[in-house]
């Protein structure tokens, strides 16, 4: 098959893909816009409601990991079934009188069923298109992400106001099952074992796990995407709140507020998608066209939060976090991308999982960190600004590092010279 075409029905599972990540982060996001409400009802400290944010990535991380081994050997139509299925079932028990234990424990059930959504989900898109006309798909899927959190906040929002913060929860049960059926009925498994063979490093050849794991270029992403994930958890955790306890607005108005990253994201994450693959297709190199471009993203979002707090007036306080947040966001589709350059197939689930479980390790510490800081500070907007800043350097920091360390074409080229001694020495 030719290398810039793709098998009939790709684009309907890359479709698929976008609404199942769609439905992903507006179960993450839920959380968020329910803030207030929840730590009202339930009486609970901003430490204790950081917790609550803290321990969806508790099993997270573990989850991403078991799973992307898995689906090396599993076809990923029925992982990702069965991973639709869990996230509507965790949902309902939030329907009902809860407490702190319960809460905790459905965000920690839901943080486990998915933990291996997103590599899952590009390892069964990979199967369809290949290396060269991956990032646009790429950039499609994870912008499920963002167009999930954009539509669902203001919708969620609404059901909160009109109703209660346990319907906003019950509402996305009855969507993920919605999914599951679809999926049922529409799932397929691609048809593309590999892309072209490009590189010689790309044939049915192993790499040794610790050179795939102590790669400065698989590191530099890792960094990169650390920072980017510190900064979404955060907001999905805290979003709410800081517009309505730090910024003083209501809880009827925060609906398109909180939705604004994830506007923004949508369109930042897709034209830098669209711009990497044309400078690739024009002969750029992967280190420009991916490595110093995704990094660069992280960093300018993380020193968007760091001067966050000295910006004059709320509108700009909202504008520099909506950049901060949204911009590095880039680097989800920047450093997949990159492992599924270099990695073999036979390996990409599992480095794709790896990558996301350490990410997403992030996730474990943003919300607690900010809860700590809001509850030990003078006032909430003093506590969030505190926040703010820390996450802005923690994004700087992995932005530079992955400016300065990714390279693609270095570590294909090392592989490959590496190529014909593995070659001879497996059976």
């Amino acid at each position: 098959m030719h290398g810039t075409r793709t098998p009939k029905g790709a684009w309907v599972i890359v479709a698929l893909l976008f609404l199942f990540m769609l439905v992903n982060f507006a179960d993450k996001a839920v959380i968020g816009i329910a803030a207030v409400p929840m730590m009202q009802e339930l009486r609970l400290s901003p430490r204790e409601f950081g917790l609550i944010g803290s321990s969806f990535f508790l099993l997270f991380s573990l989850s991403a990991v078991v799973t992307g081994f898995i689906v090396n050997r599993v076809q990923t139509r029925w992982a990702l079934l069965i991973m639709g299925l869990v996230w509507a079932l965790t949902q309902f028990p939030m329907l009902g009188t809860v407490g702190f234990a319960t809460a905790v424990a459905c965000r920690v059930a839901l943080g486990a069923g998915e933990g291996p959504a997103y590599p899952v989900a590009l390892h069964s898109a990979y199967k369809w298109f290949p290396d060269e006309l991956r990032t646009l798909p790429t950039a499609i899927i994870a912008q499920g992400a963002g167009i999930g959190i954009m539509v669902a906040l203001p919708l969620l929002n609404w059901v909160i106001v009109r109703y209660s913060w346990h319907w906003a929860f019950g509402v996305l049960g009855v969507t993920g099952l919605i999914w599951t059926a679809a999926w049922l009925v529409l799932g397929r498994e691609g048809p593309l074992a590999d892309s072209v063979a490009t590189t010689a490093v790309r044939v049915r050849h192993r790499i040794a796990y610790r050179q795939l794991l102590f790669s400065p270029t698989v590191i530099a992403g890792w960094c990169a995407s650390f920072g980017a994930q510190w900064g979404l958890s955060q907001a999905l955790s805290w979003q709410g709140a800081f517009l309505i306890k730090g910024l003083g607005f209501a809880q009827g108005s925060i609906g398109l507020l909180g939705a604004l990253p994830a506007g923004a994201s949508v369109i930042l994450v897709i034209s830098a998608g669209w711009f990497s693959q044309r400078l690739l297709a024009r002969g750029v190199s992967s280190r420009i066209a991916r490595g110093i471009l995704g990094g660069a993203c992280v960093a300018f979002g993380g020193a968007a939060l760091t001067i966050m707090p000295y910006a004059p007036g709320i509108s700009a306080k909202i504008a520099l976090t909506t950049i901060g947040v949204a911009l590095p966001s880039v680097i989800t589709v920047i450093a997949n991308a990159v492992v599924s350059e270099i990695v073999p197939v036979a390996q990409r689930g599992a480095l794709l999982a790896i990558g996301t479980a350490v990410s997403a390790s992030a996730g474990l510490l943003a919300p607690y960190v900010m809860g700590s800081v809001v509850e030990a500070a003078a006032t909430p907007l003093d506590g969030f600004n505190t926040g703010f800043m820390i996450c802005g350097i923690v994004m700087l920091i992995g932005g530079i590092i992955a400016m300065v360390l990714m390279r693609p074409e270095r570590e294909t080229m090392r592989w490959t010279n590496e190529m014909p001694a593995a070659a001879a020495a497996s059976p």
